[in-house]
């Protein structure tokens, strides 16, 4: 019998210079301690790795003053590097005993905060072999890129940063039960704060939908004080088939107590003098 299906999901982790990184360190210990060696397990990071707040068209000048893409880039892959190093160190190990690696099935789906360097390039076609979506550290990795908005479809479940109306090509907001019924099949997107979970019973099976967006320890303050008591953290998608799971929520204050020994909110206070809003 064949080891049952299991998908590791990481929302947006959205890396800005200067942010907090340790929640990739811990969802990378997080998943060689619970499932290294095992078979049919696959990680699909959600998209907004990379910020490239430095390319956005929303920032002010003033904002975008000191913002620069080589610091993007650089941070981003520091945080990715902090991602898969646990992996990385687990492998080298068994190669030292002759032991056969693991290298689970890695995916991640751009996001629009990636796309902001495909649409540079295309405003600006001087920026052509300047600007690239290889300086991200993410296929060179080991993990397969997936286009911005392109569908990923594994065992029934369909993921992509965001998903769009056929009719209008903007994105599908509403209840969770409504995007379900739109879209149609089984879903799992990244791109909005917070986390929705929703399911509707059909003849067919049930299908069901995940919004989560949220996978950082710092505190968007474009948002407002009211706004940011958002679910953080990643999920766990158990025993995966035509669609259908048993899931798991895995929040940043889980993963920090069990790998720093204490709360989030006192981490973050402890260590970077910031007030912890999830």
């Amino acid at each position: 019998m064949s080891d049952p299906i299991t998908h590791v999901v990481i929302p947006d982790t959205q890396i800005e210079p200067g942010d907090p990184t340790d929640m990739c360190r811990w969802i990378g210990n997080y998943l060689v301690d619970h499932f290294a060696g095992r078979k049919n397990v696959k990680v699909i990071h959600l998209g907004d790795h990379a910020a490239m707040n430095s390319l956005s068209v929303h920032n002010s000048p003033l904002e975008q003053q000191g913002m620069t893409y080589e610091d993007d880039i650089t941070s981003s892959n520091a945080a990715w590097a902090e991602l898969n190093e646990p992996l990385v160190a687990y492998n080298k190990k068994r190669r030292q005993f002759k032991e056969k690696k693991w290298n689970p099935e890695r995916h991640i789906l751009l996001g629009n905060h990636e796309n902001h360097i495909s649409r540079a390039v295309q405003q600006d076609p001087r920026l052509e072999g300047k600007l690239k979506l290889s300086d991200l550290d993410y296929e060179r990795s080991g993990w397969q890129v997936h286009p911005f908005l392109n569908v990923l479809s594994l065992d029934g479940v369909n993921y992509s940063h965001f998903f769009v109306n056929n009719s209008n090509g903007r994105a599908i907001s509403g209840m969770i039960e409504t995007r379900i019924k739109s879209i149609g099949a089984s879903f799992v997107q990244g791109h909005q704060q917070g986390l929705k979970v929703g399911m509707v019973e059909t003849i067919a099976g049930r299908r069901r939908g995940i919004v989560a967006g949220s996978c950082y320890l710092k505190s968007e303050g474009y948002r407002g004080p009211q706004a940011m008591g958002e679910w953080r953290g990643i999920l766990v998608l158990h025993q995966v088939r035509d669609g259908d799971y048993d899931l798991m929520e895995v929040s940043l204050d889980f993963l920090c107590r069990r790998y720093e020994g204490m709360p989030v909110a006192d981490f973050v206070t402890k260590k970077y003098g910031l007030e912890w809003a999830g």
